[in-house]
């Protein structure tokens, strides 16, 4: 069976910047609320010729401003076959905090094991040249900051990244990337229930369905709940105790931003 490389259809790698995961009820429970977060992501499109498309992904790094590179902590390195990451599914690669700031560059570096399964069940091995070895960079020029979530989806070019070398024989990756779309999604709601010493948990509604929930703070009677779907939302107050009354608020949420609630305070029964 003739292998024809150049019907490769396009993949693509998405890439969801997350930044400030919830308090409370939400992954990474305690996290700085003021520091961005980075996930990242990786699905593809499937291609009638290839069986099974493996790439080895090692570390996931970015850049901000023109300082050193940063490398994502709690990274999931590994042997992914993109031809599993489709129809909308996706695998996380990486779950991190990073600076404020304007991030400049990611890279993506690859380990040594990439390769393609073919319909006929051969392997062909995919070499990477040497210009290639220090990862996949990917210019951006971003600024982010605390409090805003973002998703980055970057785009994977299949067709143009399998090349054959000469009469080798061999194939060669030289991945194409490019960025597809940078953008804010979601909103974000923080304030302050007081006494400040009353456990409350706060309730985000939006219309008859509760979004989201966390707890504040005891120290200081501070909430904070991110990555909401823009809309109307009305949240409940509630106290752990019982000589307190049950508050309530109507706030809307806001793509892309930080909604502060007016100070609640819970009124005696």
């Amino acid at each position: 069976m003739k292998l024809h490389f150049n019907s490769i259809s396009k993949g693509f790698l998405a890439v969801a910047t997350i930044l400030l995961v919830a308090i409370g009820c939400q992954k990474k429970t305690g996290s700085n609320t003021n520091q961005p977060r980075l996930q990242v992501m990786l699905t593809d499109n499937p291609d009638p010729n290839i069986k099974e498309v493996w790439v080895d992904i090692r570390e996931v790094r970015i850049k901000m401003g023109d300082s050193a590179e940063v490398i994502l902590d709690d990274a999931y390195p590994g042997v992914y076959n993109l031809y599993e990451l489709t129809n909308g599914r996706d695998t996380l690669l990486a779950d991190a905090s990073i600076p404020a700031g304007s991030i400049s560059q990611i890279r993506l570096v690859l380990g040594d094991n990439n390769y393609v399964i073919t319909k006929d069940n051969k392997r062909i091995d995919l070499t990477t040249p040497s210009a290639q070895q220090s990862g996949l960079k990917v210019q951006i020029k971003q600024d982010v900051s605390g409090g805003i979530l973002y998703r980055l989806i970057l785009d994977f070019d299949a067709a143009k990244s399998i090349v054959k070398a000469g009469n080798s024989g061999k194939y060669i990756l030289k991945p194409v990337l490019r960025v597809i779309s940078f953008l804010p999604s979601g909103g974000n709601v923080r304030g302050v229930v007081m006494p400040d010493s009353v456990r409350t948990t706060v309730y985000a509604i939006n219309g008859p369905d509760t979004i989201a929930s966390t707890f504040t703070d005891t120290l200081n009677g501070q909430y904070f709940i991110s990555n909401l779907p823009a809309g109307p939302y009305s949240f409940s107050f509630v106290p752990n105790d019982t000589i307190h009354k049950t508050a309530f608020r109507t706030v809307p949420v806001i793509l892309g931003q930080t909604t502060v609630v007016d100070t609640v305070k819970l009124e005696l029964r």
